[in-house]
């Protein structure tokens, strides 16, 4: 997971709602939009948003009338995650739906659909691990046209937002710890696992976006001690699913980078780091020897 939030964010395409569109043929209505998109957008910079006026038209897109959007602004302020007030993120293109209290999906996370989408062919059997909102899974589905799409998920909010952006493109969606959530008959099946497992210390949670720390389950931030307690455990059983010849995609930081490749390594995997500079992401790709 990352340590920052905000500063890493893709700004998304505004959405259209009925309020603006009623509107849209009035020049006075215009610069209303105008003066109110301004007024929000200095009162976010105030409250240090770094995308201050792409935040203000995407609360003034998402908003039915006007009590509405001054509750959103107010959440905003509050230091809830722009997705989760507006109710979708934009990740690797696509609108994702995201509910209040699941990990929001970051850009660099995009690097680990841009991995995978190079190993995997439509229609392999692919397993979304740790999925949060299913963003994964059904990004690299959309880019293959099709897969036997798989993800899970420990946390029940994850699992019911999962199901939202999986369900509908063919995918299932199992609650439960890892492996264990998925069903028998796919052990020894999978072609490609992802997974974006998480990675932080137990003890640099602290030092996390107040968004991220006060706003996201903290089952999906917390590694452990080392942040690698989640990653031990998936790479432990990861030979025992992935097909001969299957591969793991697997996000990390660019300090664990070395442990996550020695975990797979030890696991009976030939392990390897990619990076991606301009996101700010490192991934490691591994496959059955």
């Amino acid at each position: 997971m990352p340590h920052t939030l905000t500063k890493s964010r893709q700004i998304c395409e505004p959405l259209t709602c009925s309020f603006f569109v009623l509107h849209r043929n009035s020049s006075s209505a215009s610069m209303a939009n105008v003066t109110r998109r301004a007024s929000i957008a200095t009162t976010l910079r105030a409250a240090g948003c770094v995308f201050a006026e792409d935040e203000a038209q995407l609360l003034i897109d998402a908003a039915h009338h006007p009590d509405q959007l001054t509750h959103m602004v107010d959440q905003r302020l509050r230091g809830l995650p722009l997705e989760h007030i507006v109710g979708w993120a934009d990740f690797c293109g696509t609108r994702i739906a995201v509910e209040p209290g699941v990990f929001v999906p970051r850009r660099r996370t995009e690097f680990v659909v841009r991995v995978a989408a190079m190993i995997t062919k439509p229609g392999a059997v692919v397993v979304d691990l740790c999925c949060g909102s299913g963003a994964i899974g059904a990004a690299l589905n959309d880019l293959l046209g099709s897969c036997e799409l798989h993800a899970t998920d420990v946390d029940p909010a994850a699992v019911r937002c999962a199901r939202s952006n999986v369900e509908p493109r063919g995918g299932r969606v199992h609650q439960g710890d890892l492996y264990a959530a998925l069903p028998r008959e796919l052990r020894g099946k999978v072609d490609v696992l992802l997974a974006n497992a998480p990675y932080v210390p137990t003890g640099s949670i602290a030092m996390m976006p107040q968004e991220a720390r006060l706003h996201e389950p903290r089952v999906a931030l917390d590694g452990g001690a080392d942040g690698l307690d989640v990653q031990r455990r998936l790479a432990l059983g990861a030979a025992q699913w992935l097909a001969p010849g299957g591969s793991i995609v697997m996000e990390t930081s660019e300090q664990q980078a070395p442990r996550t490749v020695r975990l797979l390594n030890e696991a009976g995997l030939l392990a390897e780091v990619a990076s991606d500079e301009e996101l700010d992401a490192t991934v490691v790709l591994a496959a059955q020897r």
